[in-house]
């Protein structure tokens, strides 16, 4: 609780909310114009991926939070001016990643990227905020109230879970059936999807994890099978979909809660049919 009688959960979203939306601007009007400067000691080219649109975003969403909760821990994907103004140790952790997908959703456009800040209170995300430039799409909250949904160029303009898009009554063949999918699935789970009638098409892990708000898609699926797992940068919009009611899990039982159990896969659904046609899809 701050002197004023906010709590840090609040102010975070307050300040959080506004400096994503202006991260993603900066990422979206350096689209096509940035080149990747790779940083050195990575073990991949994907982690190894970095622009000046990174930073720059990056220092959109650090600073005005260094600002305003400078009490809180960092973890943050670049190394930025702004890093060393927050705390070294305490219960409270912002997580940032300015450009999820750079290599392959950002530099190459091969799906949709995303920007990202969350706020965990003793290791359990609190609050999210996730944008989609491509897609027009800021989605936030905090744990356990309804999110919010705004396009990007409307500022304000919002609507709280119950519809996102999906419209009345329509029928089965209108719905939306791509499935968004991580570079970690096999060509074997990606023809599977398809003989089951879905349309598998990449996405960056931030976009993957709030998969069924976007336009045309009913799930995400991220399978990641090194040491770290999902990482816990690629959980921020775990806690969102769960509060807009879409289905959560792994590939065996539920995807954890907090940021440290490790889980190789995540699975994101509109529904729990879904959860089992995916889970289908990895097993056979």
């Amino acid at each position: 609780m701050e002197s004023n009688g906010t709590t840090v959960v609040e102010r975070f979203l307050e300040i959080a909310v506004p400096a994503v939306r202006q991260a993603a601007s900066i990422a979206r009007a350096l689209e096509g114009q940035v080149a990747n400067r790779p940083k050195a000691g990575e073990t991949t080219p994907v982690k190894a991926a970095l622009t000046i649109a990174d930073s720059a975003a990056q220092e959109a969403i650090l600073a005005p939070l260094a600002d305003a909760i400078p009490s809180v821990r960092l973890q943050a994907e670049e190394d930025t001016p702004s890093v060393a103004r927050f705390a070294p140790e305490g219960d409270h952790l912002v997580v940032v990643d300015p450009i999820d997908g750079t290599l392959h959703a950002y530099l190459e456009g091969s799906g949709p990227y995303s920007v990202m800040a969350g706020l965990a209170v003793e290791g359990r995300y609190r609050a999210s905020v996730i944008a989609l430039p491509r897609e027009d799409l800021l989605v936030y909250g905090r744990l356990g109230e309804p999110i919010a949904v705004e396009r990007l160029s409307r500022n304000g303009a919002q609507e709280r879970d119950g519809s996102f898009g999906l419209g009345a009554a329509v029928g089965e063949a209108e719905l939306p059936r791509d499935v968004l999918v991580s570079q970690g699935v096999t060509a074997g789970t990606v023809e599977r999807l398809r003989r089951a009638g879905y349309n598998p098409r990449f996405g960056s892990g931030g976009a993957i994890a709030i998969a069924p708000l976007l336009p045309g898609a009913c799930a995400g699926l991220r399978v990641s099978r090194g040491p770290e797992g999902v990482s816990i940068r690629g959980r921020i919009g775990v806690m969102l979909s769960r509060s807009a009611g879409f289905a959560v899990a792994a590939e065996e039982g539920t995807f954890p809660d907090d940021l440290w159990s490790r889980s190789a896969t995540l699975l994101v659904s509109r529904d729990d049919e879904g959860i089992s046609s995916l889970r289908a899809a990895l097993r056979e």
